[in-house]
């Protein structure tokens, strides 16, 4: 999306209780690799519950300039593969905007195959680190040609005549990584070994089974996981049916939580246990979540939720919880704001390197409103005031700066319908990158948003 258009900011207000039922849009990393696998496979791919955000749109649109064929047919996204080894060279950039997941996949993808390949991104993309990505795909044979320094966007790839396969450790916990690697090895001859010290959300490794790539998976007694995939095999068309995303969930979930006399359900939630970080803490914090009834869709658990207002504690979330939750800490960090006594959450040096430096962002936003709190090198300690007593600002130009970044903008405008008095946002545009629902979502519940 062009960010030079002008910032449409936004307004929360403390809201009755909500009330209703709402379904999220499908879940933003399926979505994406729906598109890319379906893209890649021979035979045609159908898919239902697809998040129409921009990002996932990007990587379409990537997929599409390679030589798939992706057509939109009713609620159904058809789409006609070229078949695993057979992408074709772009004619001109890809141009990510703001999709970090679609641009680092899609360097994994691409990079073993013998072309030229070129990514851009908008200004937020393209201040992202790419190296923990190009690293390994060097280690394989991929020449960077250019890039700017820090291994920043534009970035382009040359791939070798014939890849080699790596075995490789990734240095820190990032689902990305792990993927890129995985997907550099799909066109690369032998075995690529990806070694995962700290388990991170599994979808590459379920889909590309499911699409029927030979890939399989050793726990050892320490729990780290050794991933095995063999190169140049064949990938067939499937039918997959998006379940909802859990990061998006977390937004009317903890709205619910704060909001006095909130009682709503969250129909067909996303369930793997490498996403439901922000569940189990909230229970913790004792909130009155339900899952109702669970159920398997397409190799994934799936989940209805009811959620109730509920008066939050403090708790100590520990760092080995980040991983399954790391799109989730600010709007975690909102619903600390309303708690009794004080919320640590550890382990969030990954949060510097997202759409924005989030931690940053977030502590920033949080003090703005009023609530206490502290920001250390990757932690942040949320001290709440329940009620909201104080919290929010009168002041129409002390708005939340969210840098480009959808989830600040969302979790601080879920703040606002509990606070005692407003609170704003620089800019709500980039929302449509990964919710563009959100909106009429919410209000939709009875929230004082506009």
């Amino acid at each position: 999306m062009s960010h030079a258009a002008a910032a449409k900011p936004a307004t929360a207000r403390k809201s009755s209780a909500l009330s209703g039922t709402a379904r999220v849009p499908g879940d933003k990393s399926i979505s994406h690799r729906s598109f890319m696998f379906g893209g890649l496979a021979s035979g045609e791919t159908r898919i239902t519950g697809l998040l129409v955000g921009e990002d996932v749109m990007r990587t379409g649109t990537a997929m599409k300039a390679m030589g798939a064929h992706i057509e939109k047919r009713g609620t159904e996204w058809v789409i006609r593969g070229t078949g695993n080894g057979a992408l074709l060279q772009p004619e001109g950039p890809l141009d990510f905007g703001n999709a970090g997941t679609g641009s680092r996949l899609t360097m994994g993808l691409v990079g073993t195959y013998d072309m030229e390949t070129t990514f851009i991104g908008d200004a937020s993309l393209s201040g992202r680190p790419m190296g923990r990505v190009l690293e390994p795909l060097r280690q394989m044979g991929v020449q960077v040609l250019k890039a700017t320094p820090g291994d920043r966007m534009p970035i382009t790839l040359r791939g070798p005549k014939h890849a080699a396969p790596i075995t490789y450790r990734v240095p820190m916990a990032s689902a990305q990584v792990k993927s890129a690697v995985l997907l550099a090895g799909l066109n690369t001859p032998g075995i690529t070994t990806v070694i995962e010290p700290v388990m991170t959300r599994d979808h590459t490794e379920k889909m590309l089974r499911g699409f029927g790539a030979n890939l399989s998976v050793e726990t050892d007694e320490r729990g780290v996981r050794h991933i095995f995939i063999e190169g140049q095999g064949k990938l067939t068309g499937q039918t997959i049916a998006v379940p909802g995303d859990p990061s998006s969930a977390g937004f009317p979930l903890v709205a619910a939580l704060i909001v006095p006399g909130s009682d709503i359900t969250i129909e067909n939630v996303l369930m793997n246990p490498t996403r439901t970080g922000l569940l189990l803490t909230l229970q913790e914090m004792g909130g009155q979540i339900d899952i109702l009834n669970p159920r398997n869709a397409g190799g994934e658990d799936v989940a209805d939720l009811r959620v109730r207002y509920s008066e939050l504690k403090g708790v100590t979330v520990p760092p080995e919880r980040a991983p399954s939750m790391i799109d989730e800490y600010p709007v975690l960090a909102v619903a600390a704001s309303f708690a009794e006594g004080e919320t640590l959450m550890q382990g969030l040096e990954e949060l510097r390197v997202k759409e924005s430096d989030r931690l940053a962002a977030v502590a920033n936003g949080l003090k703005l409103n009023g609530v206490d709190c502290t920001e250390g090198e990757a932690s942040l300690a949320v001290r709440g005031k329940p009620g909201g007593k104080g919290l929010g600002s009168n002041d129409r130009n002390a708005a939340v700066q969210t840098h480009l970044d959808h989830r600040i903008a969302m979790s601080f405008l879920v703040m606002g319908l509990a606070t005692e008095k407003p609170v704003t946002i620089d800019d709500a545009a980039m929302i449509a990158t990964s919710f563009p629902e959100f909106m009429g979502l919410m209000t939709g519940l009875g929230a004082e948003i506009g």
